[in-house]
């Protein structure tokens, strides 16, 4: 049965956070998995674990952390989420709107979403870094399903420009100052937890998907709904599995390590500019 969105709980959940950060905040970041290397350059920390947040979900993924880090990052004060929640962990869409709409009620109005995604395109190799512009939701995840909190957003809205392109040159004009390669691509969305099988692969591929993953579509979606204006980073971890055999996600931690100066550079510079 699916789980009612209660504006109430949000409220409820967004002014505990309120309390403790002492102010609302236009900017949050999502981090993805092995890219938390971002938080060691920030300052003025303050840590919140998920689970001691009434009403709120709990991470059940033990490589994330479970916590809101409040603090600095090139000179702004910004939210991050280390640790995020997905679709293959039992929770239902009503559920996994529940961070987005906490963030919209904090004040944010600029979400960047980053992600472990795997390498579709021939064009990507692991160690690549990409901004989405567009995403395929074959698999029909909906956050925004059953009731409508008109405090939000209407029922029906447009997704055209769901990945900000303001945003996006934003991006890129700071990869070029860093001398990063920054790929476009988009990102298609699977519900996990098990990898894709070749055939699979090879369908998505010819449908345009450049990088398949397990998460960030409901937080995208969300924002949407809301009005939040996202920017999405894929870090490729890992060939696709028609590329490589016996996948076992081992190599995506590490190929995160290895890319995270780089990571940190592009957001660090990001935020610099927005």
């Amino acid at each position: 049965m699916l789980k009612k969105k209660s504006f109430e709980k949000y409220d409820k959940i967004s002014k505990y956070i309120l309390d403790i950060i002492g102010q609302k905040v236009d900017t949050a970041i999502i981090l993805g998995t092995g890219l938390g290397k971002l938080l060691d350059e920030m300052e003025e920390k303050i840590e919140i674990n998920y689970q001691d947040i009434p009403d709120f979900l709990l991470s059940t993924v033990k490589s994330h952390p479970g916590k809101f880090i409040y603090g600095k990052l090139s000179g702004k004060y910004v939210l991050c989420m280390a640790g995020r929640f997905h679709y293959y962990e039992g929770y239902d869409e009503a559920e996994l709107a529940t961070p987005i709409y906490v963030l919209k009620l904090l004040g944010v109005k600029t979400l960047i979403l980053t992600n472990a995604a795997g390498a579709v395109n021939y064009n990507l190799h692991p160690g690549d870094i990409c901004v989405v512009n567009d995403h395929i939701n074959f698999a029909g995840i909906s956050p925004t399903r059953g009731n409508n909190l008109e405090e939000f957003g209407e029922r029906f809205y447009p997704i055209d420009n769901l990945y900000d392109k303001n945003l996006i040159s934003i991006a890129e004009q700071a990869a070029l100052e860093i001398g990063l390669i920054l790929h476009q691509g988009v990102y298609f969305y699977t519900v996990g937890p098990f990898f894709e099988t070749p055939s699979e692969i090879r369908a998505i591929r010819l449908l345009g998907g450049d990088l398949v993953g397990m998460s960030t579509i409901s937080e995208s979606l969300t924002a949407g709904h809301c009005g939040i204006k996202v920017l999405c980073l894929s870090l490729a971890t890992n060939y696709s599995s028609d590329r490589i055999e016996n996948m076992d996600g081992s190599e995506v931690e590490k190929i995160a390590e290895e890319a995270s100066d780089d990571f940190k550079k592009l957001i660090m510079k990001i935020l610099e500019k927005i």
